[in-house]
């Protein structure tokens, strides 16, 4: 049976859930659906796309019902803790989340005592021992990528910026190391300040580093939302670096279309959502699960820009 999804309000946390509705018995009246769970940090094109993929995945499996939650920041570690405690209470079988940061892992570790099975999905929690799987780009080849990139295009004697994400998060820590290792001795790294995957922190990082190093030959951002105001810094102060994204979101693709920023690494947040919700579906059917699936990465350019969108 299809299930209507809605909006639930937990009132002690920060966060945006939804709650899934409806019959809990599989068509034909047989046993009851298995109850996962889906967590993404915050309300960004990049996550709204993962939750409509997992949408139409539960559309289509009446044996199957999710429910949602969403926090309300890239560093909201309380909104995603009472999100999975909540979940526990509900009694759901698996929860497929992507981990603000390392902090929830005493969370995930009640629901793993629980019986819960883990899924993360876009970042590890590196060195944790309680999850069933990684469902993710592989960050560090994504950023290494766009290293190689930019040292083509660069000239002798470059600078670079680094808008940071949120610091010790490793997914986006990987995609500033890859950056580095692809750039190699191309370009002066002159600041790299962090983000928290903030529009506005990026927007003024931006302008920051303008002021400091006005003729700085390349910004690069480890995700999208920072070098969208990276861009209206750049627009604001009229200087022409070589402008590289992390994540190819809409706002990014258009920039790329229109020649104003030069290109991003894209991820596949649909496939990261379907992929992340099959895999949680599967070991909370006691079914093996692969320990990392990486969902890939690709270079966005004004050459093949039309593609992505």
């Amino acid at each position: 049976m299809q299930r209507t999804v809605g909006f639930a309000v937990l009132a002690a946390a920060l966060l945006v859930p939804l709650a899934a509705c409806g019959d809990d018995a599989a068509p034909g009246g047989g046993t009851s659906a298995v109850k996962v769970g889906l967590i993404t940090k915050f309300p960004v094109d990049f996550y709204d796309t993962m939750v409509d993929a997992v949408k139409q995945y539960d559309a289509a499996h009446a044996d199957v019902e999710v429910i949602y939650g969403q926090g309300k920041s890239g560093t909201d570690d309380e909104g995603e803790i009472a999100i999975i405690e909540n979940m526990i209470t509900q009694g759901v079988k698996a929860i497929a989340i992507t981990p603000s940061s390392p902090n929830v892992q005493g969370a995930l570790d009640k629901a793993v005592k629980a019986g819960i099975k883990v899924v993360l999905v876009d970042n590890d929690i590196p060195g944790w021992s309680g999850k069933s799987s990684v469902v993710a780009t592989d960050n560090l080849a994504g950023g290494k990528l766009a290293g190689q990139w930019l040292a083509k295009q660069l000239p002798p004697g470059a600078t670079i910026a680094i808008l940071q994400g949120r610091l010790g998060n490793p997914s986006l820590d990987d995609r500033v190391k890859g950056l580095k290792d692809g750039l190699g001795g191309a370009a002066k790294v002159v600041a790299e300040p962090a983000t928290d995957c903030d529009e506005t922190k990026g927007l003024n990082a931006a302008q920051d580093i303008l002021t400091a190093n006005p003729d700085v030959t390349a910004i690069y951002g480890a995700c999208g939302p920072p070098i969208t105001g990276a861009l209206q810094a750049v627009k604001a102060a009229g200087k022409k670096p070589v402008v590289v994204g992390f994540d190819a979101s809409p706002g990014e693709l258009k920039a790329i279309e229109a020649g104003d920023e030069a290109a991003s690494v894209a991820q596949f947040p649909a496939k990261m959502g379907s992929l992340g919700i099959e895999t949680a579906v599967a070991a909370a059917k006691g079914q093996p699960v692969q320990p990392t699936v990486d969902t890939g990465t690709e270079m966005v350019t004004k050459d093949n820009v039309a593609k992505f969108k």
